[in-house]
């Protein structure tokens, strides 16, 4: 997966052979579950089941599907909130010094998590109400003992301005804000330690429209101002495609498709894919559009389903659908797809 997605954007134009700067192998996170009086495990939850993918340096990758299929556990797993039940999760940083995040304890974590940062979902939960923002921002800063006293006061106003706040609320609650600032507060905290990679847990999903489009405008120029990389968690279509360079579509713990932003949404090559953009809203009211409504409901990712796991609700399936489960596989040059019939079926795009 190293070399397939190999372009990143800086200042609006595309460049190829951009170094990797986080790569992820067969990623597994399974939970047990158990039952009866001894807790003996009866079977297990695949949430994130065989994931695999690279982000190369200043790029913004996307992670999208539908609620459930295992997104932010994916996120969680490559922060090591979460650990990981097997794979690899290969962190190389600015100057190529690999190391395997998934092996690290937590005290060998600790320089790791300076250079990467995240931003959760509901900017609601996220924030400690107790807490002010000079102290919600400044916390990093003092816990790897950066900065104190005066020298903190100054960086925490630097940061609430790098993200549209002023410095006189610094002594505030979270209480006293909005979602949309909340989620700036979430943002400048991230940014405290200069990191050089975000995951970005579906950070506007909760937001009302106009503010998501602030917020979203807000880490693009982020982005360009101080060289980040995202992996971007969205299960909305039109978020990614605003935002995100290159897109990994999820479905019951399985990426099924990657492919750069424009190439997927101009020719998908699978179904699920397809349905997702038949979902995208058209800005002019008197256009018509054949919506793909799935039949049936997401499987159960402790119980899922033989073969392909999204047969049961394709209209295109086939016997060998139900019978063997498809590789993610380079159909076209730099745009994967596991689906037997990938490059045969003539899909609808999002135009």
């Amino acid at each position: 997966m190293a070399d397939v997605v190999n372009a990143s954007r800086q200042n609006g134009q595309t460049t190829t052979n951009s170094r990797p700067l986080l790569e992820v192998n067969d990623l597994k996170m399974h939970f047990p579950i158990r039952k009866g009086f001894f807790r003996r495990v009866v079977g297990h939850v695949k949430a994130v089941d065989g994931v695999s993918f690279t982000i190369n340096q200043g790029d913004t990758f996307g992670l999208v599907g539908e609620s459930g299929c295992g997104k932010s556990t994916t996120g969680r797993c490559i922060m090591r909130l979460l650990d990981p039940t097997d794979g690899e999760i290969i962190y190389h940083g600015t100057r190529g010094e690999g190391a395997h995040i998934e092996q690290l304890s937590g005290q060998e974590m600790r320089p790791f998590r300076r250079n990467m940062q995240i931003m959760f979902q509901d900017p609601y939960a996220s924030l400690n109400p107790r807490m002010t923002l000079k102290h919600i921002v400044g916390e990093p800063l003092v816990i790897n003992n950066i900065c104190r006293g005066k020298e903190l006061e100054d960086r925490v106003a630097q940061l609430l301005r790098s993200v549209g706040l002023s410095p006189e609320h610094m002594n505030r609650y979270p209480h006293a804000f909005s979602g949309g600032q909340r989620q700036r507060i979430g943002l400048a905290r991230a940014l405290a330690l200069n990191p050089e990679f975000i995951v970005a847990d579906e950070p506007v999903s909760a937001l009302d429209v106009s503010v998501q489009a602030q917020v979203l405008n807000l880490i693009e120029d982020l982005q360009e101002q101080f060289g980040l990389t995202y992996l971007f968690i969205a299960h909305n279509m039109s978020v990614i495609k605003h935002v995100c360079d290159h897109v990994a579509v999820m479905y019951v713990g399985r990426i099924v498709e990657v492919a750069e932003t424009k190439e997927l949404f101009a020719n998908p090559l699978h179904p699920y894919t397809e349905a997702l953009l038949s979902a995208i809203p058209k800005p002019d009211p008197r256009a018509k559009r054949s919506r793909i409504l799935l039949e049936g409901d997401v499987p159960n990712p402790a119980n899922p389903p033989s073969g392909c796991y999204f047969h049961p609700r394709c209209s295109y399936a086939k016997d060998i659908c139900a019978q063997e489960s498809p590789a993610l596989q380079e159909v076209q040059p730099g745009h994967l797809a596991a689906c037997h019939f990938a490059g045969e079926l003539h899909l609808m795009s999002a135009s």
